[in-house]
């Protein structure tokens, strides 16, 4: 347990390093932290997900399921087993991650988890595969829960809820969360690219609220590059 929130604290303080230096053109190459396997509403394995991302040549990213895990726990292990079959090529760093449904302001939200330990307590009731309900479901404890488990809360894709991001992310801030999704593709473009006017206001909230600015694709489909 000791060596698990060592781990989990050195995992997030380098997650902090690269949060800090991510920008528009970060994703989709470099770093992508929003993403989905057939563990959630995905279509890619995790297996395949993995293969793709080195093949990409990221240089780290997150596995994103809806209320589970247990796609980031196989893409682990496939990469370890990977990493040992081949030794000395440089391999992406995998992040803990999972996006969780929440009530903020009452709109429903999803909230991202990076960073923390997948074992812990209070993300559990986060893992079953399905929306939690009553107090669980209040964004302040869902951010609670991820930081308890030695994590970063980011809101996801805040251009797309029924409220604005100019009310969503001061409430957020408020709560305590870490981050917003500040570059993300809202009209799916082909190629991949944060749209602008979204991106460049959501960043500058980030910016007065002292949050970071993460970026993610949101794949859903069998391509790392783009949503769908």
């Amino acid at each position: 347990m000791v060596m698990d929130i060592a781990c989990t604290c050195a995992s997030k303080t380098l997650l902090k390093e690269v949060f800090q230096s991510l920008n528009a053109q970060s994703c989709p190459k470099n770093y992508n932290f929003h993403m989905h396997t057939v563990c959630s509403d995905g279509k890619m394995h995790p297996s395949e997900l993995m293969q793709q991302a080195i093949n990409v040549g990221l240089k780290g990213l997150a596995i994103t399921d809806h209320h589970t895990t247990s796609g980031y726990q196989a893409a682990q292990k496939w990469l370890e087993d990977w990493k040992y079959s081949n030794p000395g090529i440089d391999t992406p760093y995998l992040w803990s991650g999972i996006e969780i449904n929440a009530n903020l302001k009452n709109v429903e939200v999803h909230i991202l988890g990076y960073a923390f330990e997948p074992q812990h307590p209070t993300i559990q009731p986060y893992v079953q595969r399905q929306v939690v309900t009553g107090c669980e479901y209040e964004a302040v404890n869902v951010i609670a829960a991820i930081h308890e488990a030695g994590g970063l809360a980011v809101l996801a894709h805040p251009g797309r809820y029924k409220k604005t991001f100019f009310e969503l992310i001061p409430a957020a801030a408020e709560l305590g969360i870490d981050g917003v999704e500040s570059f993300y593709a809202y009209n799916n473009p082909k190629p991949w690219k944060p749209s602008p006017m979204q991106s460049q206001q959501v960043q500058q909230l980030a910016i007065e609220y002292e949050l970071y600015s993460t970026c993610g694709t949101d794949s859903h489909g069998l391509s790392l590059l783009e949503r769908l």
